[in-house]
């Protein structure tokens, strides 16, 4: 095939792109179908394009683009106002090296088109990652010091999400409530993520693996790697999710994106407070009193032309309140017949 290897086997679709060479979510045609219940094994490129291979590969040299995506994947029977539930299975890093990067204009720590300052841009500069499948660690290299130290393997994806609204199309850098670049850590294997379907068939897509990532990606860029990824997908109908909301065995997430800072923050905690008053039938300010006192916060990142933030609880605090009929339960029992 010319775009990509296509099999499937016993409920799983294993998709071998040539070349993820999507940019955008939204525009662009699917290039395989999944049903409801459906596996699906996928490679991601990290967010070079495989075009950082060095050190001294600075990205604007040898770049022409940044985050590629897999997909879009067309599941059937979704339509508008229904919540596609993906359940990370797993994410293998698909090689033994990461990169990152500091850039001169794009970062928390320093001057952007938007946040303008008179300081100097950041130095450009690279580092690359060991990464030791075997002993589950990164390991980091100073690039001015002979200081190394290793860090817990700990694989997310950094984007997913589905086809906007209204027929938009958006950069793949971009979060929003379509999902995107989310660079929440919190999307690792054991995870399901829940988003809102805008159009037929939902059109989701995946990529930029991060072999790990500090909370908020303070400087723009987490480790990035290729990734082995499976993902189990789901369907569910009739039930709309206004914002990207993640769920794990004991916590229930609700991502908001925004400028500033403090607007993504509001968002995630309305989402959850008023997710928590659905959940349990409590009062609107009853639910807004437990999540003030239960609930924590965490940015995802904040460096992206969105920023992110979620907003967390704990089930136990909810009296087994059930999220979506219990999707999530029935997507850990396939990830776990699986192994």
């Amino acid at each position: 095939m010319t775009s990509a290897e296509i099999a499937t086997t016993a409920g799983v679709v294993d998709f071998e792109p040539d070349e993820p060479a999507l940019y955008t979510f939204g525009g662009a045609e699917p290039v395989a179908m999944l049903r409801p219940g459906q596996v699906l094994r996928t490679y991601t490129e990290d967010c070079f394009g495989g075009a950082v291979l060095t050190v001294d590969d600075l990205p604007s040299k040898v770049c022409e683009a940044f985050n590629p995506v897999t997909g879009p994947f067309y599941v059937q029977g979704a339509e508008p106002g229904d919540t596609l539930a993906l359940h990370v299975v797993s994410l293998v890093p698909a090689r033994d090296w990461a990169m990152s990067a500091t850039f001169p204009h794009f970062g928390a720590l320093t001057g952007t088109r938007t946040t303008a300052t008179l300081h100097p841009p950041l130095e450009e500069r690279v580092w690359q990652y060991d990464v030791d499948l075997a002993a589950g660690v990164v390991r980091y290299h100073a690039r001015r010091s002979d200081f190394v130290v290793e860090l817990p393997l700990d694989p997310m994806l950094g984007t997913v999400g589905v086809a906007p609204a209204g027929g938009e199309v958006r950069s793949s850098i971009v979060p929003d409530a379509h999902g995107g670049n989310l660079d929440t850590p919190e999307l690792r294997p054991g995870a399901t993520l829940y988003l809102g379907v805008n159009v037929p068939g939902a059109l989701f897509a995946l990529g930029d693996g991060h072999a790990r990532q500090g909370q908020g990606e303070v400087c723009g860029v987490g480790v990035e790697c290729a990734m082995r990824v499976t993902v189990a997908v789901d369907l569910i109908k009739g039930v709309p999710t206004p914002w990207p909301r993640i769920e794990t065995d004991h916590q229930l997430m609700s991502v908001g994106a925004a400028r500033p800072l403090e607007d993504a923050y509001r968002i995630s905690q309305h989402d959850l407070v008023t997710w928590v008053a659905d959940l349990t039938g409590l009062d609107l300010l009853d639910a807004y009193q437990l999540v003030s006192q239960a609930g924590r916060a965490a940015p995802g990142n904040v460096c992206d032309p969105n920023y992110t933030m979620h907003a967390a609880i704990d089930t136990a605090v909810l009296h087994g309140a059930s999220a979506y009929g219990g999707v999530h339960r029935r997507l850990r029992d396939v990830a776990r017949s699986m192994w």
